[in-house]
């Protein structure tokens, strides 16, 4: 396969005030469907001098627009004009929070990785200031529209994930994992929450996002730390803890690692056969267009996954100095390949009743799209089918045309079901929540 290098005006130098350069890794003929599925095709990794950064500038929907729907869907707004939504959890009786939230704003590495860094954020619609609230929801008449928004909680860090055990409300911020009192029907939470944990952030918080999800017995907590880095190039002293999957004992706050190796897991969801933990992972950069493919896996209790000796199994990383065989050894392939670069954050594993059948049982994935490839991948979202707790076919896409021309309009992170079986999507650059049910009555559809 060639392999050259090329440069890219990243829109007017004048405008943006600088010039990236792009190294296209491969054949342009070459699909991005090959780093796809339970046994994705790996091509020979490329280490280009100069990063390859392609990222789509941000410019938001107009009023009339909205993303596209795949065959089967039809997609509408469950919600507008909020301010950078990043994530979203539905309480039981209905309500919707939504974690208005970004970077925390710790300095960047130094260097060349620090520039490209601010000005990819900056032009891809992430160089916001995080609101550090959430935002209650609701569609009290059952129409798919929210007609009542709060702020619910305010004065918090960086918040993503969330988690409600009785009457306790979890919310991770960057930083740490807080506890609230929460009232069923309450718009709002006032009093200050008590932390339970410390979760691993300053002086570096490189994959700030932290999510979480409660055991089904409701006594654990189960918390994503992302790594500080793309192959721990900035030492390994401050990956202590990160790249990991954390499990908090919810009476005492005690913590370990349930599984590590984990570049930056984000989404996390219990698969609704087996119950087993599966984890969204965006996986490293800068190996050319094609490596590495992000995944969705199960996760096994005290699992090592290759981060960042060898990523997908044993497929050691080179450039990895000093590199450990025994954990290399011990390394565990993942379940299914998503796509290099395609940066999969969002995952709900689907049992509502508003979509046709056969998506029962399978997975949904927010894609947020691509910055390390010189052809886009990802800014969508996908559905995966699984039979017996397991992916069973390719991926098919959900909602499509969040880019256009090269401008992204939005960009999906994170995916709920909400209580009518509807399928919600968290746009961080179009500011909206866009609602997904069937085009047609599920149960006038032939199976």
């Amino acid at each position: 396969m060639a392999l050259r290098n090329k440069m890219l005006l990243l829109g007017s130098a004048c405008a943006i005030g600088f010039v990236a350069l792009v190294s296209a890794s491969g054949d342009a003929s070459v699909p991005a469907v090959v780093g796809y599925g339970p046994n994705p095709i790996f091509l020979a990794p490329h280490q280009p001098l100069i990063p390859t950064v392609n990222i789509a500038p941000a410019r938001p929907w107009s009023t009339n627009e909205m993303p596209a729907a795949g065959p089967g869907f039809q997609v509408s707004a469950f919600a507008r004009g909020l301010d950078h939504p990043r994530w979203i959890y539905v309480l039981p009786n209905g309500d919707v929070l939504v974690a208005e939230s970004n970077s925390p704003g710790i300095e960047p590495p130094k260097g060349l990785r620090g520039w490209i860094m601010k000005r990819v954020m900056a032009r891809a619609g992430a160089a916001v200031p995080s609101p550090n609230r959430i935002i209650l929801l609701r569609d009290a008449d059952g129409d798919g529209v929210a007609e009542t928004r709060t702020t619910f909680l305010q004065g918090l860090y960086s918040p993503f994930g969330m988690a409600l055990v009785g009457d306790d409300l979890y919310v991770a911020n960057t930083d740490a994992i807080m506890r609230f009192p929460y009232t069923t029907g309450a718009t709002s939470i006032t009093v200050q929450g008590t932390k339970l944990v410390d979760l691993p952030a300053a002086p570096l918080d490189h994959h700030w996002t932290k999510n979480l999800i409660a055991s089904k017995d409701g006594s654990k907590l189960y918390a994503t730390v992302g790594s500080n880095s793309n192959i721990a190039e900035n030492g390994f002293n401050l990956e202590e803890g990160r790249a990991a999957i954390w499990e908090i004992d919810r009476a005492t706050g005690r913590s370990r690692i349930f599984a590590s190796g984990l570049r930056n897991p984000n989404g996390l969801a219990w698969e609704p056969q087996t119950g087993a933990l599966w984890t969204a992972v965006n996986e490293r950069d800068e190996l050319g267009d094609d490596l590495v493919p992000d995944y969705i896996t199960s996760v096994r209790d005290s699992g090592f996954y290759g981060w960042p000796y060898s990523y997908y199994g044993q497929h050691v990383d080179d450039r990895v100095k000093p590199q450990r065989p025994d954990l290399v050894a011990s390394a565990i392939p993942p379940d299914y390949a998503l796509g290099a670069h395609t940066a999969s954050l969002g995952l709900t594993f689907y049992e509502g009743n508003a979509l046709s059948p056969r998506y029962r049982g399978g997975a949904f994935v927010g894609q947020h799209g691509s910055w390390n490839r010189s052809r886009p991948s990802g800014y969508k979202v996908i559905f995966v089918p699984f039979e017996n707790g397991m992916p069973s076919a390719l991926p098919e896409d959900v909602l499509t045309g969040f880019v256009e021309k090269g401008v992204a309009r939005g960009r999906p992170v994170g995916v709920a079901v909400d209580r009518s079986g509807g399928l919600l999507v968290a746009d961080d650059v179009g500011d909206a929540i866009w609602r997904v049910t069937g085009s047609v009555a599920p149960t006038a559809e032939l199976r």
